[in-house]
């Protein structure tokens, strides 16, 4: 089977290639299958029996990756789709996904499906809390590189639907000079201006660890100035020398839902929050089964 045009529109719509999802959704439901059959389901579960399995969460939370688990249930049979879109707050018992087709292609892609839902509804779920733990503030929260190999735009996508925004998605899209850039550099701002002249289009943020370092790179012309695992009074006075040169500002290191508000009223510009992708805790969701 091959996506459906309903479900190649709403990947679409989350900014995600059909393409690279639909490759991702057979080989995922071909490591359940593991060159074999569903015997449990082949066993109980008649040929020609139909039915409709509602995808339901069982707690509170943001929802995304629906056109994701839509994909694997088009791989694994004809289905008829009806999904709700990503981004919407849910409560528990609401139906976010129903699918309609032969119980035994509904059941063996059921895991599969789920697997995906529930990661990606929880990186939304997650990114939610963080964006209302700073909202009123002017701060947006970015998520890094820090994604599960193989999942990085589906993870980006989910922050996207919980409210986030995405840092670059690759090493080649914008260059991030870190502490080991700098080591290897000899100076800061020798990293930057070697970027800057290897790379002159590409947009260049530095990582700062004191505000002394902060001037340099200024004077040095960073378009973006990480500052990492500062408190709030250099985070304050860091912020006022780059607005002063018209640079945004982003926190990392450090960072909880205990503090956000706080860095945030610090008035840098994101918080760059990796824990969004490496350490969401999934959102519980579930198949109810419906048999005609």
């Amino acid at each position: 089977m091959t996506l459906s045009t309903p479900t190649r529109t709403a990947l679409e719509a989350a900014g995600l290639d059909p393409a690279a999802v639909e490759d991702l959704a057979r080989r995922t439901v071909a490591e359940d299958l593991a060159g074999g059959v569903d015997v449990t389901s082949v066993a109980t579960v008649p040929a020609d029996q139909r039915g409709t399995a509602l995808f339901v969460p069982r707690a509170a939370g943001v929802v995304s990756g629906v056109p994701v688990a839509m994909a694997v249930l088009d791989v694994v049979g004809d289905v008829a789709l009806a999904p709700t879109p990503d981004g919407r707050a849910v409560q528990p018992g609401e139906v976010v996904l129903s699918a309609t087709g032969a119980v035994r292609d509904l059941l063996t892609a059921e895991r599969s499906a789920l697997n995906l839902l529930c990661h990606l509804s929880g990186v939304a779920t997650l990114t939610r809390r963080w964006v209302d733990a700073v909202e009123g503030t002017g701060a947006r929260v970015r998520d890094t590189r820090k994604t599960t190999p193989g999942l990085r735009a589906l993870e980006k996508a989910a922050v996207r639907a919980g409210g986030g925004v995405n840092h670059r998605m690759g090493l080649s899209d914008a260059a991030l000079v870190k502490d080991n850039h700098v080591v290897a550099a000899g100076g800061v701002a020798a990293a930057f201006r070697a970027v800057r002249a290897a790379f002159p289009g590409v947009p260049v943020e530095v990582e700062c660890d004191t505000v002394a370092q902060v001037r340099e790179v200024l004077d040095a012309g960073a378009d973006l100035v990480l500052l990492d695992n500062m408190g709030e009074d250099d985070l304050r006075a860091s912020v006022a020398l780059c607005r002063a040169r018209g640079v945004l500002t982003e926190a990392s290191g450090g960072l909880s839902l205990d503090v956000a508000r706080a860095v945030a009223l610090t008035g840098v510009d994101y918080l760059a929050v990796g824990a969004l992708t490496h350490s969401a805790p999934v959102l519980d969701l579930g198949v109810d089964l419906r048999t005609s």
